[in-house]
């Protein structure tokens, strides 16, 4: 009995190591199933990884208008809106060119100076000095301490992302610093100068570029006219174009505006854009003050001392009107326009700010052109209200209607006037008369004195500006004197499609 129940316990016993050793092997094959379920798991992830950066990748190469047409989990549009707006994505959308690699020697900083068209000729030289130094740009600042107090930012007035992205190819532009240097530029730990004006291209690569290597950081805080208008290589000036016409686009909200003006002032026929500079900056500036009363000039003159970089201070108006430094006047201007046998149904759209004087100066102007229209005249108040006190957004507005007219007047040759221009003969040699003041003052001296009879007085005029219409030149080259020369954007010759042969001489 003892010896059955003690075979009967080993047998339990061994039944039990039995049973117990089964139990392992399931544990075991449970142990496997869960890590081959953990691998496929994680080599799905991994996949899935990979997909995701691919597709940031391809969508960098792109641009991200490419894949706004994919549909989304989180979108709960109709999938035909989708497929419509990839249609009309895919027409507009460009394939953005490849990031240029290139060692970095360091940071650009620069503080623009002055208005919107000085600044705007500033930012392209700035791009391409960046370029050739192999450096990174920091998105320009723009002025806000000149006589216009404007606050607006780069992304104000130009469209940012778009900048940054057509350039890519070329240069490297950020926003900002990287945080350790925005840190120490904060702190005033940084090396700030302004560069020689009119400088070639070798004055960077041999003074400012071991500066930026040796500061990480250099500020450059004067931009007008730093680079050479001539004689410097060619992929130097074909940069220089390729930011102003393709890479400096103004913000989506100024871009409509400016259509939405032309679209208005088209619907009525053909139109001129008379750049009538004689507002109160430029008269004190310039000390020009025919037709000023005595409390006028008195006014303007105190303007003058007021602002202490405006270094000239006791000026002869009579003088500098002889040799052709002042704007016209609207009545001068009225007369000429006249001598042009400009027709008077034609639409005038004033491309200026408030004109010095006001209605009492523009009286003969808009007697002898009746259609006469500004873009306050064009647009209801609310249209403007987001552009007002900021001076650079109404001039980039004036800008694009400027590119758009039939013919363009310039009454002075300021920034605007030579950067318009320029932009006009990038666009087919759009007709711009470009007046020779010294030459009109005196004809309407004459006229007004009576030794000119009117048709005399309009021959003249008409004979005197037939090859001042735009037409392709060769910039004036004038070596050790660049203030006197043409400027580059006012024709850059080197970007036009006319090859040299057909330009003809100045």
């Amino acid at each position: 009995m003892c010896s059955v129940e003690g075979k009967g316990k080993k047998g339990g016993i061994k039944m039990g190591v039995m049973k117990g050793g089964g139990g392992g092997e399931r544990l075991e094959k449970l142990k496997n199933s869960r890590m081959k379920l953990w691998m496929i798991r994680a080599t799905t992830s991994v996949l899935l990884w990979t997909c995701i950066v691919q597709l940031t990748a391809l969508g960098e190469t792109w641009g991200p208008r490419a894949l706004k047409g994919w549909p989304s989990c989180f979108s709960h549009q109709d999938s035909s809106v989708f497929v419509v707006e990839d249609k009309v994505s895919s027409v507009s959308a460009r394939v953005l060119p490849p990031k240029r690699v290139y060692k970095n020697n360091g940071y650009l900083m620069v503080s623009c100076n002055g208005g919107l068209n000085q600044m705007r000729a500033a930012i392209c030289d700035m791009v391409t000095i960046a370029r050739y130094l192999n450096v990174t740009l920091i998105v320009p600042e723009l002025d806000k301490t000149s006589f216009w107090a404007d606050p607006s930012e780069f992304q104000d007035i130009f469209d940012g992302d778009h900048f940054i992205a057509s350039l890519r190819d070329e240069v490297r532009v950020l926003k900002e610093l990287p945080p350790r240097l925005k840190r120490r530029v904060e702190m005033g730990m940084v090396y700030s100068m302004p560069p020689i004006s009119w400088s070639d291209i070798s004055y960077y690569q041999n003074q400012i570029l071991p500066l930026i290597r040796k500061y990480k950081v250099v500020h450059l805080n004067r931009t007008d006219t730093r680079l050479a208008n001539n004689g410097q290589p060619l992929d130097i000036q074909k940069l220089r174009c390729r930011v102003n016409f393709s890479a400096l686009r103004f913000t989506s909200q100024i871009e409509e505006l400016g259509k939405q003006v032309s679209k208005l002032l088209r619907q009525n026929g053909p139109f001129i854009v008379l750049h009538l500079r004689y507002e109160m900056d430029m008269l004190a500036f310039s000390g020009c003050t025919q037709g000023c009363n005595n409390e006028e000039v008195e006014e303007l003159t105190r303007m003058r001392y007021a602002y202490p970089w405006w270094k000239e201070k006791i000026i002869n108006s009579d003088l500098k009107r002889k040799d052709g430094l002042c704007p016209l006047t609207p009545e001068e201007t009225a007369l000429i326009l006249r001598a042009l046998d400009i027709d008077n149904n034609y639409q005038i759209y004033i491309a200026a700010g408030e004109i010095y004087g006001g209605e009492r100066r523009m009286a003969s102007l808009a007697a002898a052109y009746p259609k006469l229209v500004r873009k306050e005249t064009l647009l209801e108040p609310s249209d403007l209200s987001f552009f007002q006190n900021h001076s650079s957004q109404m001039a980039a507005l004036d800008y694009l209607v400027s590119l758009e007219s039939d013919i363009f007047i310039p009454t002075y040759d300021g920034n605007m006037a030579k950067v318009v221009e320029g932009h006009r003969r990038f666009l087919g040699f759009k007709q711009t008369i470009l007046l020779d003041r010294v030459l009109l003052v005196d004809l309407i001296d004459q006229y007004n004195s009576g030794s000119l009879s009117w048709d005399e007085f309009s021959n003249a005029v008409k004979e005197s500006h037939k090859s001042r219409k735009g037409q392709p030149t060769k910039r004036l080259v004038i070596p050790d004197r660049p203030k006197e020369e043409d400027y580059f954007y006012a024709n850059p010759e080197e970007c036009l499609q006319p090859s040299y042969g057909q330009l003809s001489s100045t």
